[in-house]
């Protein structure tokens, strides 16, 4: 009988503890936290708490873990994504094979970094490109594998981020400013970009970009506006991006979000996700205290945001097929959208609370429903996907389905969008690539 892989988790943060975590608890037989390394003694406890953790294995710092004698065979880092690299290459060095939240680094060295550590220790270093893992995109990557749609001629790819979602993340959150965190395009988009690489083999000659941060911006606001949702704003019943509507009474949050939420404070259950990032106590008490004094209580116009809110992104691959990739902010629903032009037959899809992908034959003008398989946890199951294909390439069963390397390609096809975007500029692939190595070349 199998023993169930022994990790330790550093970052218990959404993703660590919620996404990844969860599979542990979902499935002891695969997977078991046995030591947790994270600053927050709330989330650290929680964590502990949840997967049984000996308080000897709790750390505060990555580095109290990382410098014992090894603890476990895998290491899942979640921390923030400016913070990835430093406890990825220890953790390898120290002798564990990596599951790394995506993506990868906020840099284009630190992601070069990565690549050359995992190569360098032989150490398996998977970064959580999730929608590999996902039964949707898994029927997707099997159509366009079968050829059945002809030769791809253009591909249009839509990443539409649901209002308060942006608000949420972008604006107020984690990743609303490029410094403190990462482009918008890398740290949203390098999911859509990996999807890219995976589906269309053939690489990336040209690129351009085009985006802005348009709407979410001090003067888009009155003098009247104050600086909080919860200071008297005259416009809060009528403003789609008020926090009162979106943390408090969940007006505006989707439907089915909402009425989960409810569910969870009726039942006296912890908050899910967006509600957890405010507070682990879900009460109407505590994420009030929060708004008024934490950064989501902020009044979208006067925050220190400066990531775009709209992105466009065209590529020219080797074999002359054409791409665009948009992402905006504005969405009033949360979903991706495909469509595939090829030389027999079109493939349109989306991707979200409702999935679907259709063939459309070019000869017979039938329409072909794909079945799609259900599933339950985060990014239409690729969140427990992954973590059960780490588990398998830890024990040797088989080879992760993308390697450091691979990853490498969707962030690099990220950080050349933004030099794009920001210069103006037309960038050839193959010279951006060559950039590249003579970083690795450099650093090693």
């Amino acid at each position: 009988m199998k023993q169930p892989i022994d990790l330790v988790l550093i970052g218990a943060g959404q993703r660590g503890a919620l996404a990844y975590g969860s599979y542990a608890l979902a499935r002891p037989e695969d997977a078991r936290i046995v030591a947790v390394a994270e600053p927050d003694p709330e989330r650290r406890k929680r964590v502990a708490d949840q997967h049984d953790i000996d308080d000897a294995m709790c750390f505060a710092d990555w580095r109290e873990l990382t410098s014992r004698s090894q603890l476990a065979r895998g290491a899942i880092i979640a921390t923030q994504d400016q913070d990835h690299v430093p406890p990825a290459v220890a953790a390898m060095q120290a002798g564990y094979d990596v599951l790394l939240e995506k993506p990868m680094a906020h840099t284009l060295a630190g992601c070069v970094q990565l690549v050359q550590t995992a190569e360098h220790t032989g150490r398996i270093l998977q970064v959580c490109h999730v929608l590999r893992y996902s039964p949707f995109w898994r029927a997707l990557h099997e159509v366009l594998e079968s050829g059945r749609l002809g030769d791809i001629i253009t591909v249009e790819h839509r990443e539409n981020v649901a209002f308060w979602h942006m608000a949420h993340s972008f604006v107020r959150g984690n990743w609303r400013n490029a410094a403190l965190s990462s482009p918008m395009i890398l740290a949203k988009c390098c999911h859509d970009l990996d999807i890219r690489v995976w589906n269309l083999s053939s690489p990336v000659q040209r690129l351009s970009s085009f985006g802005s941060l348009r709407h979410f911006r001090p003067e888009n606001a009155g003098p009247e506006i104050p600086d909080r949702c919860t200071d008297g704003c005259p416009v809060e019943q009528s403003c789609p991006f008020s926090a009162i509507g979106v943390y408090l009474d969940f007006r505006i949050l989707p439907p089915e979000t909402a009425r989960q939420s409810e569910k969870d404070m009726a039942a006296g259950n912890p908050p899910s996700w967006p509600l957890s990032v405010l507070s682990a106590e879900n009460t109407h008490a505590a994420r009030l205290a929060e708004l008024q004094s934490g950064p989501y209580g902020r009044c979208v116009y006067r925050c220190d945001n400066d990531v775009v809110d709209h992105q466009t992104v065209s590529m020219e691959l080797e074999n002359g097929t054409s791409v665009v990739l948009v992402m905006h902010g504005h969405s009033n629903e949360e979903h991706r959208s495909m469509r595939y032009d090829g030389t027999r037959a079109t493939l349109r899809a989306r991707f979200g609370h409702h999935s679907e992908i259709t063939i459309h034959d070019h000869g017979t003008n039938h329409i072909e429903q794909i079945p799609l398989d259900p599933s339950t946890s985060g990014h239409g199951g690729g969140d427990h996907g992954i973590m059960a294909d780490f588990i398998r390439a830890v024990r040797g069963e088989i080879a992760p389905l993308t390697s450091a390397r691979t990853s490498l390609e969707s962030h690099l096809l990220a950080f050349a969008a933004e030099e794009a975007r920001t210069h103006g500029t037309i960038v050839d692939m193959p010279a951006f690539r060559t950039r590249a190595d003579e970083v690795t070349q450099a650093q090693f």
